[in-house]
């Protein structure tokens, strides 16, 4: 039990850290959200390789990850003859909030609002027979494929003639609350990712949770981590780096389709590797640990550290630096993590969980709480 466990710690801590390496190339561009999506500027071959290395697929870890945790917290509750989904439901409500807040305050793309829908879908579906969640899986991956199809053939068919839009000076020029303004004026626009986040969080929550039961993290799973990492990383991953030199119109089958099967190898070969190893764990590994036990007060902060830096409100580096893009990003990127891998080491020497599981825990036991000290 104790090796599953530091094989989880250490896969969420991996996630949270790659999706930094998604993001940063958001917080570095002058131009915000609208230059990562490649509005107004050409990226290079380099860039493109870069972002290829992180787009989607530690999005996609990340989610089957929830699932994983989702599952546990169904057979605690089964354990403990408690109903389900019961108290779970709001401990949906509660990352509800905290997405909401996150992107409000913080980051215009939350993926935690989007998992909080996911978990109260796959709630129901958890404890179905493996006949009805197979069902769920290909229904809603198939409806899941159709988004992306309609998705990629519109952007094909789009018109490259048409005028680029002019660089946003917001995320350069602009305050916070001007920032916070404009997420709130568009958060259409910024919620829309959800479309397909939810359909792919329904098919990857359902498969993390029977991998988990399948012996994934255990002796039991060797030869499917095997099949996993050829899968991911042998067919998939190559695919994946050929569509992400085809055209910014490709951008949802690298990011919705490929990077999740490339997860899949992710997952297989940073489990075989945990459960491979003897000793103490080193220095490196103690750290990805650390920032795996406070995954999501990491998620949170790192995204606000990104903005302080790079944002005009803050340090203003995306624009003071742009002359070194792409080189001094992935030296951003690792700054931020090495700067929370430490201190999350300082934290948890003196506390259990990080800062928000912490406030996240006492909101959820607060109204049984409440119930059991009025009796």
């Amino acid at each position: 039990m104790t090796r599953r466990i530091d094989a989880l710690d250490v896969l969420r801590g991996v996630a949270i850290m790659g999706t930094l390496g998604t993001n940063i190339w958001i917080f570095t561009d002058p131009a915000g959200p609208a230059g990562f999506l490649g509005i107004g500027r050409d990226m290079g071959v380099v860039e493109t390789f870069l972002r290829f290395l992180s787009n989607g697929k530690f999005l996609g870890l990340l989610t089957l990850l929830f699932g994983v945790g989702l599952e546990l917290q169904y057979r605690s509750a089964v354990r403990k003859g408690l109903a389900w989904p019961g108290r779970y439901l709001w401990r949906a409500t509660l990352l509800l909030a905290e997405g909401a807040l996150h992107f409000v305050l913080i980051f215009e793309f939350d993926v935690l609002m989007g998992y909080a829908i996911t978990s109260v879908i796959v709630a129901y579906l958890i404890g179905r027979s493996d006949r009805v969640v197979r069902t769920w899986m290909v229904t809603v991956g198939a409806l899941h494929l159709t988004l992306v199809s309609l998705l990629t053939v519109a952007l094909l068919a789009a018109d490259d003639s048409t005028p680029r839009t002019p660089v946003d000076t917001l995320y350069t020029d602009g305050s916070w609350p001007q920032q916070v303004a404009a997420r709130l004026h568009q958060v259409a626009l910024y919620r829309a990712e959800l479309i397909f986040i939810v359909p792919m969080g329904i098919v990857l929550f359902l498969l993390g949770s029977r991998l988990l039961r399948a012996g994934l993290f255990d002796e039991r799973g060797a030869r499917l981590r095997r099949r996993l990492t050829a899968l991911g990383l042998g067919v998939a991953a190559p695919v994946n780096l050929v569509i992400s030199y085809s055209g910014p119109a490709w951008f949802a089958v690298e990011r919705y389709v490929l990077a999740p099967l490339v997860a899949l190898g992710l997952l297989g070969l940073i489990t075989s590797i945990v459960l491979g190893m003897d000793g103490a764990p080193g220095m490196i590994r103690r750290g990805v640990t650390n920032v795996g036990r406070t995954a999501l007060s990491c998620y949170v902060f790192q995204n606000l550290a990104a903005s302080i830096l790079c944002y005009g409100w803050g340090l203003g580096l995306a624009a003071g630096l742009d002359w070194l893009r792409p080189w001094w990003v992935p030296v951003a990127w690792a700054g931020i993590c090495l700067l929370f891998m430490t201190l999350t080491a300082l934290w948890l020497r003196r506390f259990e969980r990080g800062p928000l599981e912490s406030a996240w825990q006492w909101a959820y036991r607060a109204p049984w709480a409440k119930r059991a000290s009025v009796h």
